[in-house]
């Protein structure tokens, strides 16, 4: 069944597309399976913000299989673009790959010691990975494939016969000035990489000297890079004369038989519109300017016999706690990064519930504890049926495909909570099950396999990304000075504090005795609510928690005190507070 919102003023976005897309498949291709295009290049790590390019394709196409209709995701891996320059920060690569700028993807070595046969596969290898985690199902076309079998020379030479009415189309933006654009913010180079989305984007749209306008670029037969140019063309024979700038090699061949090259990207793009019959494909939000790859391609696809896909401009997707990606650049979190620390149905649901022109951040800092509880208090809601219509629809789409639901975790703790008892347990997985036994010793754990994989993410973001100076180190010793300058009344906070952890040595136990603590020390009950007690209460449980911080860790703060009581153990903490 497809998932539609209960009501129709709150209807979601997927649901509308879905709608959008089937009527206009019926009226392009009746009877025929839909078809939905994502296109990545494997020029370097493939980032987060280019999974917008395949998510948001991905999550119509698997709400028109929900309906029962056949539907086709294609990526286009565009595997025979160009090399333009050597991403900075990758393992087993140095300046000497720069001399493989301009050949294409698949003939450039892959980094120093990587399994895969080149420079494309390599990076497309982690992309199809994190892929199949989150329940993508796509298939993939390589450009390299298309072009090299000669699948695409009848579109090629097609493309030649018709280069004038090309060249007409693209005179058309050459010399426009290009507007100014409303911008709540400027993009940084980043973020224009991460919008363009398809495609080797600033290619040029070919060559256009002495010898005229051609849309084909091929690589040279000699050094293997697209550094030619064309210099005669004969419609009648297809013979082609190009020269190669880089290295000096020149040849005339046959293009009814030449399989060496491709396409200028402005040309190739809307090709493959019409070679495919494309319904649904979303652009990057720098596709909105005049002379951009998506708006030129709506006017060259026609002479392909073919028409512009329909889909959404799709906005930036950030990273917090993290530099901004670039996919020219070390470092650059890509969804496999992402899915060492979250659950796919998280990064999923990140992508879902938001419009595709609705930027947003993807955490890598303390804000994931925050987007975790957010998730989870979700799919409570979801439970009752105290969910809106459109959230219920995205949680939905988060969890699962029309093949069915994603492994999920079967105990899932609170994120924050795991990712304490891996901070406090440093990777010593026999203490944190005892711990993680503590926080509802009605229902204990029977073994830390319930609390995977989500624990494994929340330890995985503990050791790479919290800052070793964040870690916590529980003290060996007691802080003697420090118990030997308490006050009176902090010795008795202590005292009740103690007196309590048997009868409440449990999550909720705890959480409950360590906020009643300051509360029964000002002569009111321990299950007063805030409304109910004065502000300086407040103020003494914060005194009283950076009390136990100090004792416990020797620092202000830390992770939530009860989470922190249990994982030091009853012994080790009646020791360390004086008892």
């Amino acid at each position: 069944m497809p998932i539609v919102a209960q009501s129709t003023e709150t209807i979601d976005w997927v649901s509308r597309f879905a709608d959008e897309v089937i009527e206009e498949s019926e009226r392009r291709a009746p009877g025929k399976p839909v078809v939905v295009a994502s296109g990545l290049s494997p020029s370097g790590p493939i980032h987060l913000g280019n999974l917008r390019e395949v998510m948001t394709p991905h999550l119509v196409a698997d709400e028109i299989r929900r309906r029962g209709r056949q539907v086709r995701h294609l990526i286009f891996w565009d595997d025979y673009d160009r090399y333009r320059k050597v991403p900075a920060g990758i393992a087993g690569v140095d300046e000497s790959w720069a001399e493989h700028i301009g050949k294409p993807l698949t003939s450039v070595p892959a980094p120093e010691g990587s399994p895969h046969p080149n420079w494309s596969e390599h990076f497309k290898a982690a992309m199809v990975a994190s892929l199949a985690e989150m329940g993508v199902e796509f298939d993939g076309i390589s450009q390299t494939e298309q072009y090299t079998s000669g699948v695409y020379r009848e579109q090629i030479l097609h493309a030649m016969r018709h280069r004038a009415d090309i060249d007409a189309v693209l005179a058309q933006y050459r010399t426009k000035p290009k507007a100014a654009k409303k911008q709540q913010k400027p993009l940084d180079e980043a973020e224009l990489e991460a919008a363009e989305g398809s495609g080797a984007a600033s290619e040029d749209d070919g060559s256009s000297g002495s010898a005229g306008y051609f849309p084909y670029k091929p690589y040279c037969g000699s050094c293997e890079k697209d550094l030619t140019t064309v210099t005669a063309y004969d419609d009648d024979t297809t013979e082609l004369s190009y020269v190669c700038t880089a290295c000096g090699f020149s040849e005339t061949v046959r293009l009814s038989e030449f399989n060496r090259g491709k396409l200028v990207w402005k040309v190739d793009w809307p090709m493959r519109w019409a070679y495919e019959g494309v319904i649904f494909e979303p652009s990057g939000v720098d596709h909105s300017s005049p002379g951009s790859s998506f708006q030129v391609g709506g006017q060259i696809v026609g002479i392909f016999g073919g028409e512009q896909p329909i889909g959404p401009m799709y906005a930036f997707v950030g990273i917090s706690g993290m530099a901004k990606m670039s996919s020219s650049k070390g470092g650059v979190p890509t969804p496999a990064d992402a899915l060492k620390i979250m659950e796919p149905q998280l990064l999923r649901w990140l992508y879902a519930r938001r419009r595709p022109n609705q930027s947003f951040k993807i955490a890598f800092d303390q804000e994931i504890q925050r987007l975790y509880d957010e998730w989870d208090k979700l799919g409570a809601k979801v439970a009752d049926d105290s969910a809106l219509p459109g959230d219920v629809a995205a949680y939905t789409r988060a969890t699962g495909t029309a093949a069915g639901p994603l492994p999920a975790t079967a105990r899932p703790l609170p994120y924050r909570t795991l990712a304490s008892v891996a901070d406090i347990t440093a990777g010593h997985q026999d203490q944190a099950l005892r711990i993680l036994s503590d926080l509802d010793p009605a229902h204990p754990l029977a073994s830390l396999e319930e609390a995977r994989p989500r624990y494994d993410r929340a330890e995985a973001w503990i050791n790479t990304y919290v800052p070793a100076d964040q870690r916590t180190i529980v003290r060996e010793e007691p802080d003697v000075d420090l118990l030997k300058s308490l006050d009176e009344k902090a010795q008795h906070s202590l005292r009740l504090l103690l007196d309590g952890l048997d009868e409440h040595w449990s999550l909720d136990g705890l959480t409950h005795h360590v906020y009643g603590v300051p509360k029964v020390q000002a002569g009111f009950s321990a299950d007063a609510t805030p409304k109910e007690l004065p502000p300086e209460i407040k103020t003494a449980q914060r005194s009283f928690f950076a009390l136990l911080y100090h004792l416990l860790v020797g620092r202000d703060t830390g992770p939530r005190l009860p989470t922190l009581l249990l994982a030091v153990g009853q012994d080790r903490v009646r020791r360390l507070l004086g008892e």
